[in-house]
């Protein structure tokens, strides 16, 4: 989240309109121009040798892009030059309703309804500081489209809790993400509306990565140079992140990931199974860009391996803060309330 947040907090006597107002000037401020490096420009490294990938890395600019390409644009990676000066336009248009403080009538925004009605307070929303190329996240196969899902995962997609459910009987209604439980490895990368920074802080023998939204931190320990990756723990001790290990391939990061808990979170459209494997690759491109790159390999799950290929970029003064997701989380009590008082009160009508 950009340093406007603080300002939001610190202010927080002031009127959510005018919070929005001024945050949504920090935040669209011009973006830098992103250049190839030259020549001379080396991947940087630890004091220890390894590429440097340490700081805050944002998906921010991937907003637009979707995670499936549309059928229409084939194999194609890239936008075409009329398709590019659109998906200009629609971020130049969402930078300028930022500027003047009025709610975009555009994409996720448009579909809020109501006085400051949304799913985040409008002071969190971030914005895409420039049009990304991309016709879509999925980078492999090569149109661009998730594998169809096995019957198994239809099935637990069909019972999974929603997060549009407006009259859940309990808690256990309510999505992993709705109560602050995680939201996953990938996750903290696709770009959201909001809270996409990711923070890389690394060691000789271990990188953590600390992603902004549900305040969550992978632990990856490194292979020894010359070594396999470190040994695994039992596949009975399994968690929401998995169980990562990691190694270096040149100037790349490769971290396989197992182990999960199998039937609560998705990636996309169903929830994982327990055979989740995913192996993501983190590399050094410019000195603005980090290339991130993740491969599915799920059978209980989809028919097929995917792979996902994006840059995440470095933004001059992005910083991440306390998100306090279960200190704030009002939605669980008030869903619950809302729904007997609805039942309640249709009870009394129909008497």
């Amino acid at each position: 989240m950009r340093i406007r947040a603080s300002a939001a907090i610190a202010l927080g006597l002031l009127s959510l309109s005018l919070s929005a107002l001024l945050s949504a000037q920090v935040r669209a401020a011009k973006a830098p121009e992103i250049k190839a490096p030259d020549a001379s420009w080396k991947v940087p490294r630890t004091p220890w040798g390894h590429p440097d990938l340490q700081g805050v890395w944002t998906s921010d600019d991937l907003q637009g892009v979707p995670v499936e390409r549309p059928k229409e644009s084939g194999t194609r990676r890239f936008l075409t030059e009329q398709e590019m000066k659109d998906r200009d336009g629609y971020v130049g248009r969402i930078i300028q309703s930022a500027e003047t403080g009025e709610r975009p009538k555009e994409g996720f925004w448009a579909s809020q309804k109501g006085v400051d009605a949304a799913a985040v307070p409008a002071n969190w929303v971030e914005f895409a500081r420039r049009a990304s190329a991309l016709t879509s996240l999925v980078s492999d196969p090569p149109d661009g489209r998730i594998p169809p899902l096995t019957e198994e995962a239809q099935q637990r997609s069909a019972n999974q809790p929603s997060y549009t459910n407006m009259r859940p009987q309990s808690y256990k209604d309510m999505t992993w993400y709705d109560r602050c439980v995680s939201r996953g490895v990938t996750a903290g990368f696709f770009p959201s509306i909001y809270g996409n920074g990711s923070e890389f802080v690394q060691t000789p023998d271990t990188v953590a990565i600390r992603y902004e939204m549900i305040h969550e931190t992978r632990l990856i320990p490194l292979a020894a140079p010359g070594e396999a990756d470190r040994p695994r723990n039992s596949s009975k001790m399994r968690s929401y992140m998995g169980e990562p290990r990691g190694h270096w391939e040149g100037d790349t990061l490769v971290v396989e990931t197992k182990n999960f808990i199998g039937g609560r979170l998705a990636i996309t459209f169903a929830p994982y199974s327990e055979d989740l494997t995913l192996v993501e690759r983190f590399r050094r491109t410019g000195p603005q860009t980090l290339e991130y790159s993740v491969t599915v390999n799920d059978p209980g799950t989809y028919t097929a391996p995917w792979t996902a290929t994006f840059p995440l970029t470095s933004e001059p003064g992005y910083q991440i803060f306390e998100y306090a997701c279960h200190e704030g989380n009002y939605a669980m009590r008030n869903r619950l309330s809302a729904a007997r008082a609805e039942e309640a009160r249709e009870a009394a009508a129909g008497k």
